[in-house]
């Protein structure tokens, strides 16, 4: 059972990223400047989040479920995790946090969910 890693995409408000390391300091979760996925489309962000192994978290609900599908056709993803732009950002580091205790990498493969459901 292998700890999630979380990759921030673009659009993702880096305070959800920074206040769910401040709350979990032992998770993982990656920033879009840190991987270099300013500019970068879709597939290709699926791509880098896949190889290195995380579950890319966005805002995104109107592109990402749809290129997330034409993507596990050929490929293996590490998971989607789409939130609501209109969640607090508390909530949105709690679920986060969340779903890094209760879930593990392995049930996150080929798995697209939002938050809230």
């Amino acid at each position: 059972m292998t700890k999630i890693r979380f990759q921030a995409d673009a659009d993702l408000r880096q305070a959800i990223v920074t206040g769910a390391i401040r709350g979990q300091p032992n998770l993982d979760f990656q920033s879009a400047n840190e991987a270099g996925l300013e500019g970068i489309k879709d597939p290709e962000v699926l791509t880098i989040a896949a190889r290195d192994g995380r579950v890319l978290v966005t805002h995104d609900r109107k592109t990402m479920p749809t290129e997330f599908g034409q993507f596990i056709l050929s490929q293996t993803s590490s998971g989607v995790l789409i939130l609501s732009q209109n969640l607090p950002i508390g909530e949105a580091i709690d679920a986060i946090i969340l779903v890094w205790e209760a879930s593990t990498a392995e049930e996150w493969i080929n798995q697209i969910m939002t938050f809230p459901f």
